[in-house]
This record gives C-alpha cells, structure tokens and sequence, in this order.
C-alpha cells in the first residue's frame, strides 16, 4: 500500500496535493468539490492589505462627512471587483471550515506593516489551522535598494507573527539577489514554511489604443524548473518547510517537487485547465508511478533530488552552465 502522507504546516496530510490560493475557493460547492477529488488542503483566495485599507477609508470617511479626499478614493479598485470584503471573507471562511474535513489556510496579500496585519489574527479566529503570507512587492522607486526590500520582508514577516499562534508560511516571488540569504532571513522572522513562488502577473500591450492592458496567462509546466531549482538548493539547508507552486500539471510534475525537497505541492492552473476533478488522475498517476519504482511512501522520495543529495551537486551550480550550452547544436 503506498504512503502518500506528509506534514506541513505542522499538520498531517493524506497527501501532498494542495490546492493553492485561487477563485476556486470563493466558491463554497467548490471547495467540496476539491476535497472530495482529493485535495489534502486548501489555500484560500487571498484578502489583499488594499481591501482591508479602502473600507477602512472609506468608512472613516462616511464617519467625517469628509469631501476632500476624491484622489484617495480614486486610487484603488473599488471593493466589489474584489468579489469579497474582509468581513465577507472571513464568514466565508467560516463556512469553509464548517463544511470541510481538510485544514484550511487562509492567505493575506499585503507588502507593508501596519494596522491591516490585526487581519491575521482575526482570519486565525475565524478558524484558518494556518495562514499564507502572500508578500507581492513590486518597488518601482529608483532609490529603493535591496537590502532596504529585504528588511521591509522581514519586518512584515515579523509582525505577522506577532498577531498569531496559528503556523504562517511566506510566499515568495524569485526576483531576489541572493534567494538562500533572503529565504533564511524570513525564516528567522518567523516563517514556518516558504511557498516558492508567486507569479508576478504583467501587463501586456495593446497596440492599436496603445494602452496598457491586463493579461492574466496561467501557469505551464516549464514554469516547474525555476521551482524545482531553487526548492532543490533550499532544502537541508534552510529550516523552514518548502511548498512548491507553480507549473505542476502532471504526476510527474508533483513527484519532482517532492523529490527536490517539497512537503506539498499546490496547484491552480491544471484545476482550471482540467477540471477540479482531475486530482484525481494526478494522484492516482503517483500511485502507479511509485509503484512502477518501488517506493513506498512520499517520505521516502522527498528530498532525495536535493542539491546536497545528488552524485552531482554542480548540476544545480554555475559550472553545469557552459556544458548546457555546448550541449545544443544549431542545424544547418
């Protein structure tokens, strides 16, 4: 019989199959719907630190029959393309728990401390077994310097912490000088387990209005190498748990994550790709493909791709780059 359970968060998982934040989980029928494909977990949709900010604005200023502040209430979206205001989150969670058997992470989407973070605690209250930090920075300022970014991280990650007992894992996006340093240092602030990585979404261009327009693509399974790289460096060497996202679309996808070093893998895009069911057939692909080689359980293979347990760690390295490029010839 094989084994596919694993712990994250601090938890007990039937397997590493998570589903990760996304429109999915706005959808009470849905979330059922995973748990009954066989999600081991479900990260919610992310509450942003904007939703939280602008009704906060936005009441104090119904409270001061301000009419000053027009630019201030302008500059964010307003909350219903949210689809969901904090209070509505928070007893759509509720719900969530009530209904499901499996845990339930709830997710924050924020880049800065302040007031918004007490959301951490009341999404902790409203039954999350764990929280994902989703930290989406994108600094634009020409005098914003790396370490001065790193630290803003940290302290985010700090406070956070701060506000709850529940386990707290940090997503992360891959635009970093030093990945290790950074990974380590979040660690230290407080994060039980690293999710690697966001997708920072880019716009495209329209050339005939020459405006700016959003395109939201999702994920392929080349996106997988970046992930497997960098959890493959990570793991043994930084504390925190691993969870890989992005770019797993298939068995073998997930059991790559695994063996680089991942607790969980989590996926969106092969659930809106394929249907929610389709879980099922990456699991049931796991399955027949341990069985083909002869494992035993996912603890057995993870780890087992790592950079500190392969015959040739170099492979992860810089000197593995020149014999990758000699390795493609041009055709005629």
């Amino acid at each position: 019989m094989i084994d596919l359970s694993t712990t994250y968060l601090g938890m007990p998982l039937r397997s590493p199959l998570v589903a990760s934040a996304s429109p999915l989980s706005k959808d009470l029928a849905n979330l059922k719907r995973l748990e009954d494909a066989g999600a081991a977990a479900v990260v919610f949709h992310s509450l942003f630190e904007e939703q939280i900010t602008t009704e906060s604005e936005a009441l104090d200023r119904y409270l001061n029959q301000a009419s000053d502040f027009a630019e201030a209430s302008t500059y964010f979206p307003d909350l219903p393309s949210y689809g969901m205001g904090p209070e509505s989150y928070l007893e759509h969670l509720r719900r969530a728990k009530s209904a499901l058997g499996i845990p339930v992470i709830g997710s924050l989407n924020g880049t800065s401390t302040g007031g918004w973070i007490r959301y951490a605690r009341e999404i902790q209250d409203a039954g999350a077994d764990a929280l994902e930090l989703n930290i989406y920075f994108l600094p634009v300022e020409l005098d914003a310097d790396g370490r001065s970014i790193e630290d803003r991280y940290c302290q985010l990650v700090e406070d956070i912490r701060s506000e709850v007992r529940i386990p707290v894992a940090v997503k992360l996006g891959p635009f970093f000088t030093s990945i290790l340093n950074v990974a380590f240092r979040i660690y230290r602030a407080g994060a039980d387990a690293l999710v690697l990585f966001n997708r920072f979404y880019q716009p495209d261009f329209d050339l005939e209005t020459r405006t700016v327009i959003p395109n939201l693509l999702l994920s392929t399974a080349a996106e997988l190498r970046l992930r497997l790289h960098w959890i493959a460096l990570l793991s043994g060497r930084v504390p925190a748990e691993l969870a890989l996202t992005g770019g797993v679309h298939s068995a073998q996808d997930a059991i790559k994550g695994i063996m680089a070093g991942a607790q969980v893998v989590m996926m969106t895009s092969a659930l809106l790709k394929n249907g929610i069911s389709y879980l099922r057939e990456i699991e049931e692909g796991m399955v027949g493909w341990m069985e083909l080689h002869e494992y035993d359980s996912v603890a057995q293979m993870r780890g087992s791709m790592r950079a500190t347990a392969v015959e040739e760690p170099a492979a992860f390295e810089r000197a593995n780059y020149l014999k990758v490029l000699g390795s493609y010839a041009v055709k005629a």
